[in-house]
C-alpha cells in the first residue's frame, strides 16, 4: 500500500529468511504432519527478485507490479491456504492462516486482496483434489471455518477503513489548501493594479531611462501576479485530485505545447532562450486542455529550477519539449539539462507530499500532474541521471488517425 524501495527489499529478505526459518522450525523443532523443503525452497525464491535494482528502482512499472502482487499471491494465500489443507487444518495453520490474511490485505488494495484470497483457496483446494489428496474432517471443522471467516471479516474492515480513512485525510488537506489559494486572488488583484498604474506613470512626461524602468517593473509585477494565479489554479485543481473530470475536448499537442511556452512567466530574458520546442510529429488527444495546460506549466517550473540549481548559467537548448508519436501513442517529452533527480528519489516523487525541494514546494505538482495524464488515460514517467538532466515523458493514447501534419520542424522560443 506505500511502496517504496527500500521496503520492497526488506520484503525480498523477509521473504528468503522467513521461509527458511519456519521451514527449518516446522521441520526439526516443532514438527507438523506436513511440510516440503522444496516447495519452501521455492517460496522462497519469490523474495530474490524484489532484492535486484531493475525491479524495486520504478515502483510504478508494470513488471513490478506483477511480480510482486504474483510473489504475494503465490507464498500468501496459495501457499498458506495449501499447507493448511495438508495439514489437515491443525491448530498452527490454523493461526498462520489467519496472520496470513491480515498481513495480505495489509500489502495490497482490500478488492484485490479479497480477489486474491478466493483464487488462492479455491485454486489450492482443486489442487489437492487432483492429486488424490484426501481432506480429513478436522480441516473443515465449523470451528475453524467460523475462526478463519472472523479473521477474514477483520481483515477486510481493516483495509477498507483505512484506504477510506487515507482518502478522506487526503481530501480535507487538499480541500482546505483550495481554499486559501483561492483567498490569495483578492491580494492579488490589487497587485496586478498597482503593476497597471506603474505602466501608466511610465507614459507620462519622463526621461526615457524612468519610462523604460517603470515599464520594466510593471512587466515583472504582473508576470509575477500571472504566475501566481496559474499556481492557485493549480492547487485549486489539487483540491479536486481525487475526483479531476474527465474533459473529452480534443486537443492538438504542437498547439498546446507553444501556447504554454509562449505565456510562461519566465523570470528572466535568458530563462525564456532556453526553451526549445521541437515538432516530429503533431497529434490530437482528448483531455481538459486548462489541466493539461497546468501540467506543462508544472513541469516547466521544475525543469527551469532544476537548471537554476546547476553551476552554469542556462543556454538555448538547455529545456526542450518535444512533441511526436512513440509505439503508437502521442508523447509530450520535457528535457532538461539541469541537476538530475537521485535514483532513490525517482521513486517517490509523484507521491503526495513528497518533495526534493528541502523547504520550497507542497510536494503535489507532480502528484497533480500524474492524476491529470492518468484521467487522460495517459502515462507519466520520468528518467533521469543525477547530474545530467531530467526527462518527463508523457505518452497519451490518440483516438484517431491524425492528418499527416507530421513534417519535422523545429520551433525556438
Amino acid at each position: 500500500m506505500h511502496p517504496s524501495r527500500a521496503r520492497l527489499q526488506y520484503l525480498g529478505a523477509f521473504t528468503i529468511l522467513g521461509h527458511i526459518a519456519f521451514g527449518w522450525i516446522w521441520i526439526d523443532l516443532l514438527p507438523q504432519p506436513y511440510e516440503s523443503v522444496p516447495t519452501r525452497l521455492a517460496m522462497a525464491s519469490l523474495g530474490i527478485p524484489l532484492l535486484f535494482g531493475m525491479i524495486n528502482r520504478d515502483l510504478t512499472s508494470k513488471a513490478t507490479i506483477w511480480i510482486f502482487s504474483l510473489a504475494s499471491w503465490l507464498q500468501l494465500p496459495m501457499f498458506f491456504s495449501w499447507m493448511y489443507w495438508l495439514n489437515d487444518g491443525n491448530d498452527v495453520w490454523l493461526a498462520s492462516v489467519s496472520c496470513m490474511l491480515v498481513i495480505y490485505y495489509h500489502l495490497t488494495d482490500w478488492r484485490v486482496a479479497t480477489l486474491g484470497v478466493v483464487a488462492g483457496a479455491g485454486l489450492s483446494l482443486g489442487l489437492t483434489q487432483m492429486l488424490g489428496i484426501p481432506l480429513t474432517e478436522a480441516a473443515t471443522r465449523p470451528d475453524h471455518l467460523v475462526v478463519l471467516a472472523f479473521a477474514w471479516g477483520a481483515a477486510v474492515m481493516l483495509g477498507a477503513s483505512s484506504a477510506n480513512l487515507r482518502r478522506t485525510r487526503l481530501i480535507n488537506t487538499l480541500s482546505t489548501m483550495g481554499v486559501m489559494a483561492h483567498e490569495l486572488r483578492t491580494p492579488l488583484a490589487t497587485v496586478h493594479l498597482m503593476g497597471d498604474v506603474l505602466r501608466n506613470l511610465s507614459q507620462h512626461d519622463l526621461p526615457e531611462a524612468k519610462q523604460k524602468r517603470f515599464d520594466e517593473l510593471a512587466t515583472r509585477l504582473q508576470n509575477l501576479v500571472r504566475s501566481m494565479n496559474r499556481q492557485i489554479d493549480t492547487q485549486i485543481s489539487n483540491a479536486q485530485l481525487i475526483r479531476l473530470p474527465r474533459d473529452k475536448s480534443s486537443i492538438r499537442a504542437a498547439e498546446l505545447v507553444q501556447d504554454v511556452v509562449l505565456h510562461y512567466p519566465y523570470r528572466s530574458s535568458r530563462e525564456r532562450d532556453c526553451v526549445q520546442v521541437h515538432i516530429q510529429q503533431d497529434f490530437h488527444f482528448v483531455a481538459s486542455r486548462q489541466l493539461f495546460s497546468q501540467v506543462l506549466t508544472n513541469l516547466m517550473k521544475n525543469a527551469l529550477h532544476a537548471l537554476a540549481s546547476a553551476s552554469n548559467a542556462p543556454s538555448p537548448g538547455d529545456l526542450r519539449l518535444d512533441v511526436g508519436v512513440h509505439h503508437g501513442k502521442g508523447r509530450i517529452a520535457v528535457s532538461d539539462d539541469g541537476i538530475g533527480i537521485a535514483h532513490e528519489q525517482q521513486t517517490r516523487i509523484f507521491e503526495p507530499f513528497f518533495s526534493t525541494l528541502a523547504g520550497a514546494g507542497n510536494g503535489l505538482g507532480l502528484t497533480f500532474c500524474k492524476n491529470v495524464v492518468e484521467a487522460a488515460q495517459g502515462t507519466l514517467s520520468v528518467h533521469s541521471e543525477p547530474g545530467v538532466g531530467a526527462v518527463f515523458m508523457i505518452d497519451l493514447p490518440i483516438p484517431t488517425p491524425t492528418p499527416a501534419t507530421s513534417s519535422s520542424h523545429s520551433l525556438t522560443t
